[in-house]
This record gives C-alpha cells, sequence and structure tokens, in this order.
C-alpha cells in the first residue's frame, strides 16, 4: 500500500515562510496530478494549487502570488513553497496524488499555524 508523508508544517509568524513536501513510500504509476489541500477547522477541504504531470498549475485565488507548487514525477513528490504567510492560511495540509485509471492517494495531514 503506497502511503504519503508530508512535512515541513509548523508554527510561523506572518509574513514568513514554510515550504510543505510530500513523498510517497514507493514508486506510482501513471500520475496524472499532484495537488496540496487545506482545511481549517470547522470548514471543508479545499483546493489550495495543483500541477498536472504536464507542468500546468492552478491556484486558489486566496494564495496566487504567494504560494508555489513543484513536483517530481520521477520521485513521487511534491511541494508547496508558501511565502507571505497570512493567519487564515492556518490549517491541515494534504498533499493528494491521482493516476490514470482514477485513483486518489491522501497524505495524513500536516499542521500549519501562522500567528498573527
Amino acid at each position: 500500500q503506497v502511503q504519503l508523508v508530508e512535512s515541513g508544517g509548523g508554527l510561523v509568524q506572518a509574513g514568513g515562510s514554510l515550504r510543505l513536501s510530500c513523498a510517497a513510500s514507493r514508486s506510482i504509476f501513471s500520475i496524472m496530478r499532484m495537488a496540496w489541500y487545506r482545511q481549517a477547522p470547522g470548514k471543508q477541504r479545499d483546493l489550495v494549487a495543483a500541477i498536472t504531470r504536464g507542468g500546468i498549475t492552478n491556484y486558489a485565488d486566496s494564495v496566487k502570488g504567494r504560494f508555489t507548487i513543484s513536483g517530481d514525477n520521477a520521485k513521487n513528490t511534491v511541494y508547496l513553497q508558501m511565502n507571505s504567510l497570512k493567519p487564515e492560511d492556518t490549517a491541515v495540509y494534504y498533499c493528494c496524488i491521482t493516476t490514470s485509471p482514477a485513483y486518489a492517494y491522501w497524505g495524513q495531514g500536516t499542521q500549519v499555524t501562522v500567528s498573527s
């Protein structure tokens, strides 16, 4: 069973930066998309950023210009560079890798807390 392991979360002051990493425990074939989601307490899980196999990225409006997603399909790893963090970015961040045929692998989540 493939597991996704996230790291890089933590506590940071507003305006600071964090880099999240997500690595698969073993090779995943036919990766179509790698993405990061986040879920704040009492809210639904929302897409933060995604990158396709072809390198096309998309971002939530709230993080455009501040966050950058990158991925390495060969290493089954996806990153999220988060700059100019705001208190409203506080959430549990989850990575997700989807394949063809459609299957989604999820990480266990990593907490990001931004203090004002």
